[in-house]
């Protein structure tokens, strides 16, 4: 550095400084540079920067500047912090991974298991086993019960025993009475009278309905007419005046007694319905279907107007005949045929439904918009003729979907229902305006109401084909609802509701119904379908409860009749009308029953209610 200022002071002279710096330097101390590695020493006490700095200490780095402090912070997880003091040697190993623990699950709510109790079970059989008659084997337990007959006192009597059992309980623990006498001397007992039975049971399973006070009593008791014809029963007492009046032996007359096989149970209450059927179509055997046909007609006049999966409609003069197969063991247009009980049902329907077309003034409630059912017959054997004639016209005009009637045996029964003729079914039925449209839905609203009222009568099957109408002069038609007589606005139209066969009623001495919940394809129709969409939605407002009351299943069948007049009927109407129709079915959703969707807006200058006569 020192020549470098003398060349400068010489360059300000004039000299020439390149030949000096050029010129070698003689007589200068020369100096080595070695660069080597740096070893570390062990022992060394002091550190290593600060012997650079006693050794070089006017030495200029060309490196760029060192950074004092890192800005970028370093994760500290996972290491670990050592200070090693001055001689000491540390020989470094790299740490072992741990193995990661897995994490425990949360605990779930378990319940603490208590080993099963079955005091339950064991007290419900030692209470079956209580109300034995006869032990068939020596107890386990008490070995002596059989062979000593020792006394007990427990003994649990049936709800509603029998003489005979009574009899036979007390004969079990008391044999001091002798021996027995014969089965026939033991039932010479009066008859106790089905009534009080019928009431018994009825007022021990569920708590008696109200109904109407329009029920009277003249209606014809169902048990006395079973109790009268109950072929059944006789045949009962046949078999125990076959009992010898010398036979000693109790087990022998049980076994005449009580020992049934399952078919000849089910064959016997089979007999006991058909006889009930006989009794209340007021027959004391089956007719021909000929014999009931000439009453009305001509039998080569009749021809066939109609057909359902279960039966034929046929005009018979001024009337409908209805021919339903029963009781046979093959099927009838791929569906099983109905059993005396079944039918015995829609036949007590129909007659109750028969006396709401009285309109005398202590009524109160009345309404002629059910068919009316003319006469009820059963019938035996083969189809005639002129029956076949009419069935073979209708095939050929309008192919039937239903079998051959020539299949029937000789022995097959049937209920004929004849009926007055009430029209033309709405699917088929021509509309006119929507004045008719109103009129019918006016007049099926006010019948379903006053059936409500007077029976908790539900149709549970009002579909299109279920419909019939007619067109008259009359202007209005007449009904009375709770005691008030009023009129619908008909605009000529007539309709008349038909076939109960699904309908539910309590007519003050029973509740009639039929159990849907057997059929559950009658729940799986197509989707979208309105007839199919309402049989699934009675499915869930009674919940498979087909006995109890539930009068939203006749709002569900006018919201049906609404949707049938929006999609499928067509008559001159308008977007208002169309609009009110629709505003209608929203409505009918809030209603419980027909008789609240009565006072809906929409039925209201349709009604028109007369004043009272007092």
């Amino acid at each position: 550095m020192a020549s470098l200022r003398d060349a400068r002071r010489e360059n300000d002279d004039g000299l020439d400084l390149w030949s000096q710096i050029a010129a070698p330097d003689n007589g200068l101390p020369q100096m080595a540079v070695t660069y080597r590695r740096r070893v570390e020493k062990k022992n060394a006490e002091i550190p290593i920067s600060r012997i650079e700095k006693d050794r070089w200490p006017n030495r200029l780095s060309l490196a760029p500047n060192k950074r004092i402090s890192w800005n970028r912070s370093l994760s500290t997880r996972g290491r670990t912090s050592i200070i090693i003091s001055s001689g000491v040697d540390y020989d470094h190993q790299p740490r072992q991974k741990e193995a990661k623990r897995k994490q425990k699950r949360a605990p779930l709510n378990k319940t603490t298991v208590h080993p099963p109790n079955f005091e339950k079970e064991r007290a419900y059989f030692q209470e079956v086993d209580s109300l034995e008659l006869l032990e068939e084997s020596p107890s386990p337990k008490h070995l002596g019960t059989w062979v000593m007959g020792i006394q007990s006192s427990e003994v649990v009597l049936p709800h509603l025993p029998s003489r005979l059992e009574k009899w036979l309980i007390s004969k079990k623990f008391n044999y001091s009475c002798g021996p027995s006498g014969s089965l026939a001397k033991i039932l010479e007992t009066p008859i106790m009278p089905m009534e009080s039975i019928c009431s018994d049971v009825s007022n021990s399973t569920r708590p008696k309905e109200q109904v109407s006070p329009d029920i009277s009593s003249d209606f014809p008791s169902i048990s006395n007419n079973v109790i009268e014809g109950h072929t059944c029963s006789q045949t009962h007492m046949e078999g125990l005046s076959t009992c010898d009046d010398n036979c000693e032996d109790i087990g022998q007359g049980l076994k005449n007694l009580s020992l049934i096989s399952e078919s000849e149970t089910l064959d016997g209450d089979h007999k006991v319905s058909f006889a009930t059927l006989l009794t209340i179509c007021g027959q004391l055997a089956p007719s021909t279907l000929l014999d009931v046909f000439s009453q009305y007609c001509d039998p080569n006049s009749i021809i066939k107007i109609g057909e359902g999966t279960y039966g034929e409609a046929f005009k018979v003069g001024a009337t409908v005949c209805k021919i339903v197969p029963i009781d046979g063991d093959f099927r009838v247009n791929g569906e099983v045929q109905k059993v005396s009980a079944e039918l015995l049902e829609e036949v007590l329907l129909c007659q109750t439904l028969n006396r709401l077309r009285r309109h005398d003034g202590h009524v109160s409630n009345a309404s002629t918009a059910f068919i009316e059912t003319l006469n009820l017959k059963v019938c035996q054997g083969v189809y005639d003729a002129s029956l076949i004639r009419a069935w073979e016209d209708w095939d050929e005009e309008h192919g039937s979907e239903n079998d051959h009637p020539g299949k029937f045996p000789e022995k097959q029964c049937y209920v004929v229902f004849v009926l007055e003729h009430g029209g033309k079914d709405l699917e088929s039925f021509v509309l006119l305006n929507f004045d008719e449209a109103r009129s019918l839905l006016v007049q099926v609203a006010a019948a379903l109401a006053v059936a409500e009222a007077a029976y908790e009568f539900e149709h549970r099957d009002l579909h299109w084909g279920n419909i019939l109408l007619t067109r008259k002069d009359d202007e209005t038609v007449e009904f009375t609802l709770e005691g008030r007589r009023m009129s619908a606005r008909t605009f000529g139209l007539s309709i008349s509701i038909i076939d109960f066969t699904l309908s539910r009623m309590n007519n003050g001495e029973a509740v009639l119904f039929l159990d849907l919940s057997s059929d559950p394809l009658l729940f799986e129709g197509p989707k979208g379908d309105q007839q199919a969409e309402t049989y699934r939605k009675m499915k869930e407002v009674t919940q498979e409860c087909w006995e109890g009351s539930f009068p939203k299943t006749n709002v569900l069948w006018l919201q049906y009749l609404v949707d049938i007049l929006l999609l499928k009927k067509s008559y001159q109407r308008s977007s208002k009308d169309e609009r009110d129709l629709r505003l209608l079915k929203r409505r009918l959703t809030s209603y419980c029953s027909a008789r609240e969707a009565l006072d809906d807006a929409f039925f209201r200058d349709l009604l028109i209610e007369h004043k009272s006569d007092k």
